[in-house]
């Protein structure tokens, strides 16, 4: 085109240039929407397991401790609906009507209750080294993906808000994994320990039945959770760690609960290995699920690009300086410190008195003013 050419060649050429654009942007069109398609696929791989995680669905996780056991009543025991009616500690038929379904409010001293809860366990955690946060409780639907949660698909648990490309979070382990997002981490600074405190929200899509009413199963919670980001080398060691924080927690207010080492088929798509917590609801006449620990390896940080330079400090002979290590993916772990709802579950139903009464475990009542026992109210 810069020669000399005929009027004729040139227009011809124009043409053709003309052409190849809009050929280029159906193609970049295609680009995108195969882009799209391959990434939601490759979401669809998950995380490899440890060697010693039993293969197999959740039937198949292995009992990996048991602490406490059973209280023995010596009159007929009621489960957390019954006992919150008659001490006017909850309301779920006014939520139902207020929001739907798996809400509920919370009154008198379950107010308390839950407060105490939050404070007791984010003092206790911060005593081990963690930083405190609150967190945003709407992140990036692409955060949510890096995350390893499908915020897309008829069985979603996460909430996504139409029209954006926005998310209510399903735990605070969603923003605390993108706070260091896109970054490269001194190595002195690890590991970095976080304690958050977070609204949850989560669809429970399939949930449905006894084993799954009043406060056990619910679509928006309070939770504490632990976030750990460390080497690669160190991330067995911590994800030990996270396990005896929640058992020393647990086990300190007195509730019979055990360890699961959970087998392939409950993994989860982000977790390399998963311990969860059990305790014992005898209101419900079973263990629940009221904690996990997970070790996600680089599983999440490779999607995230959180990295860190290991430190080196060989010197190169030609410039005297010291070499720069190239940088590594850190290793990310996640527990739930208290999952509130759940855990009233467990002091309603476990600590129970024959006269209605509810005890309160000592460590708790310095949170909640110095209160013992939840009594009935006179009428």
């Amino acid at each position: 085109m810069k020669g000399k050419l005929e009027p004729s060649e040139r227009q011809k050429l124009i043409e053709e240039g003309k052409n190849i654009k809009e050929g280029l942007v159906s193609l970049e069109e295609d680009l995108i929407l195969l882009t799209d398609k391959l990434q939601q696929e490759a979401q669809c791989i998950p995380n490899m397991a440890h060697p010693d995680v039993p293969i197999g669905g959740e039937d198949c996780s292995a009992l990996r401790k048991m602490v406490g056991s059973p209280r023995d009543f010596n009159f007929p025991v009621k489960d957390h609906l019954q006992i919150g009616k008659e001490l006017d500690l909850f309301d779920l038929d006014a939520a139902a009507e207020v929001s739907g379904s798996k809400f509920y409010y919370l009154k008198n001293e379950a107010v308390l209750l839950e407060m105490g809860l939050i404070n007791w366990t984010l003092s206790e955690v911060m005593k081990r080294g963690f930083i405190p946060l609150t967190t945003p409780e709407i992140v990036r639907s692409s955060v949510v993906e890096k995350c390893g949660f499908q915020p897309r698909g008829t069985n979603t648990q996460v909430y996504s808000i139409k029209d954006s490309d926005q998310c209510l979070i399903g735990t605070a382990e969603i923003p605390v994994g993108g706070i260091h997002m896109d970054s490269i981490l001194a190595d002195l600074t690890l590991p970095l320990k976080y304690v958050a405190y977070s609204h949850c929200f989560r669809t429970e899509a399939g949930a449905a039945g006894t084993a799954t009413r009043g406060l056990y199963r619910v679509h928006q919670f309070s939770k504490v959770e632990m976030f750990i980001l460390c080497r690669p080398e160190d991330s067995d060691t911590y994800h030990d760690e996270l396990i005896r924080i929640e058992e020393d927690l647990f086990s300190s207010l007195g509730i019979h609960f055990k360890i699961l080492d959970m087998a392939s088929g409950d993994l989860g798509a982000p977790a390399y290995r998963k311990f969860d917590v059990e305790a014992w609801m005898p209101g419900l006449g079973r263990y629940g699920e009221i904690s996990s620990a997970s070790n996600c390896t680089d599983y999440q940080s490779r999607r995230l690009g959180i990295r860190f330079r290991p430190s080196d400090s060989s010197t190169n002979p030609k410039k005297g300086k010291a070499s720069l290590a190239p940088p590594q993916f850190v290793h990310t772990l996640n527990a739930t410190a208290c999952a509130v709802p759940r855990m009233i579950v467990c002091l309603l139903e476990n600590f129970q008195q024959e006269d209605g009464s509810v005890i309160i475990p000592e460590q708790l009542r310095p949170f909640m003013g110095g209160l013992h026992r939840i009594i009935p109210k006179s009428k």
